[in-house]
């Protein structure tokens, strides 16, 4: 059973939410302060987090934050205004999806298994990609450059592999939206060129992530 950790100043939300998920195999654990959601997250085995962007104190931004700088696991926000700006500003800081209040539990169960599912290692029968320079292990979800272990985001990793899975193909922006998460491409198509930049910033000096102008992005081997 995966365990979900929800940081919600909302109080009514976690009980009906506990009760529900229960249905699906999915353990709630809940805090209503993002500092003991933080704490929470630290102590015990959590699979995913659901992150509330309007909380006290600290806000959720602030606190997706704070987990990406020891941590890749998937976060899910929650916002209220339902803005563009939140959703890119949430994707751009390493949140996996995002999902406006208010919202059917269902739909929020459909994108935890749906980010679960991405998160997973590859069901092939291939554990490591291997290029000059660059490693990834698909078992241990690890990638090294020039034998430096990286810190991705969920996305980015996922990003990165699916682009190293087929090097030298021409991944346009829905290709990667609609494989990646599912989601409304206009509403995101700037979101992939911010992942791209992110993950770009964190395998330098390798140059391994070319543009396809007018198109989409294409992976090609680092050069020795």
């Amino acid at each position: 059973m995966h365990r979900i950790l929800l940081i919600d100043d909302d109080e009514r939300l976690a009980g009906p939410l506990k009760t529900y998920f229960e249905r699906f195999e999915l353990e709630l654990v809940s805090a209503t302060h993002p500092e003991d959601g933080l704490g929470v997250l630290n102590k015990n085995n959590i699979d995913l987090v659901i992150l509330d962007v309007m909380l006290p104190d600290m806000d959720g931004f602030e606190v997706c934050r704070t987990i990406r700088k020891t941590s890749d696991i998937p976060v899910i926000m929650l916002t209220a205004r339902g803005e563009v700006t939140d959703r890119v500003v949430g994707l751009e800081i390493g949140a996996d999806d995002y999902l406006p209040k208010p919202f059917e539990p269902r739909e929020l169960v459909a994108r935890i298994h749906n980010v679960l599912k991405r998160t997973r290692s590859s069901g092939s029968a291939e554990t490591k990609l291997e290029f000059s320079r660059l490693g990834i292990d698909l078992d241990q979800r690890q990638v090294w450059a020039d034998e430096q272990v990286l810190n991705l985001t969920t996305t980015e990793y996922q990003l990165l592999v699916l682009l190293a899975q087929q090097p030298g193909k021409n991944f346009t922006r829905d290709d990667i939206l609609n494989q990646l998460k599912g989601i409304d491409a206009e509403i995101y198509s700037r979101s992939v060129d911010i992942q791209i930049s992110r993950l770009r910033q964190k395998l330098k000096p390798l140059d391994c992530i070319k543009t396809v102008w007018g198109s989409g992005y294409t992976f090609i081997e680092p050069k020795a």
